[in-house]
């Protein structure tokens, strides 16, 4: 088997659509962790993970996955990914049964003991068909077929989203199970950051697409800080220092990517951490630069 260090390594990512370009995107992701994909709805998340999957054609880039190129490799790369989107690719008139006889056929290493395993974890029914299972169920079975053919890399789009917060972490915590193997990574795309904050090694924002930050997800919210100051003070603030501003009729918040410096060169204010979600939201609102 290859060696690699990063389970995934985008480069120069562009797909045109007419009225959205996912531009020059290029982030990787390290072999042995999980990384939070965010970015609003329509941001381009979708976008890059269907050209990861060569479900989309790329127009320019390079993808790796698994030290293996996306496209010439397909096929092998294909064995070793699993893919988990926000609706069930499975039809309504199937149940479990049929799911562990299909899928057997497909992935030589396919695990009926593992995918039964995950079914009496998740207390899913075997014979019941899925048109006539809740969204949590439909999502815990797609992680169960996910999880039982010995995949290296797990790929989820906006998997979490309209789940119940109870269903939410007991899927979390499924995840990290998968993690304690050295040999497998997870990138998760969401617009939930309380999920990240949680399981999140590393982060990369794309917005309007375009790559915003990509980086470990401590940096992330070590650097970054919301200043909160009176609307005079605000005038004295470097605008090289501000990424957006939310003013109100008392004061302004700030987002700087730079909270030591700030706090170096505006000795009086007061720098609060930011959570993943501030960061998002200041983040979107930069082409104003001002916002309330």
């Amino acid at each position: 088997m290859n060696d690699y260090e990063n389970a995934i390594e985008i480069k120069g990512l562009t797909k045109r659509y007419d009225g959205f370009t996912l531009d020059n995107v290029s982030f990787d992701v390290p072999k042995g962790s999980i990384m939070g994909f965010i970015g609003q709805n329509g941001a381009g998340k979708t976008t890059t993970i269907n050209a990861l999957l060569n479900i989309v054609k790329k127009d320019e880039g390079e993808i790796k996955l698994l030290g293996l190129d996306s496209v010439k490799d397909e096929f092998e790369v294909k064995s070793q990914i699993a893919a988990v989107f926000d609706e069930l690719p499975f039809d309504d008139r199937l149940n479990a049964n049929d799911i562990n006889k299909i899928l057997r056929e497909v992935f030589e290493q396919w695990s009926s003991e593992t995918f039964f395993g995950y079914l009496d974890r998740f207390a899913l029914p075997r014979k019941k068909k899925f048109g006539k299972f809740s969204k949590g169920m439909k999502m815990k079975l797609q992680i169960a077929s996910a999880l039982s053919h010995n995949a290296k890399l797990l790929i989820m789009d906006e998997a979490t989203t309209g789940l119940d917060p109870v269903v939410r972490n007991e899927i979390l915590d499924i995840f990290l199970e998968y993690l304690q193997n050295e040999e497998h990574t997870i990138l998760m795309s969401s617009h939930i950051t309380s999920d990240l904050d949680k399981v999140a090694d590393s982060v990369t924002f794309i917005d309007k697409g375009k790559l915003l930050i990509s980086g470990y997800k401590d940096d992330i919210l070590d650097s970054h800080g919301v200043l909160k100051c009176t609307k005079s003070d605000y005038k004295e603030i470097d605008p090289e220092d501000i990424i957006s501003a939310r003013l109100s009729d008392f004061g302004a918040e700030v987002m700087v990517a730079d909270r030591a410096e700030c706090s170096r060169k505006y000795s009086g204010a007061v720098i609060d951490p930011a959570t993943l979600e501030e960061i998002m939201i200041y983040y979107v609102n930069r082409s104003k630069k001002e916002w309330r």
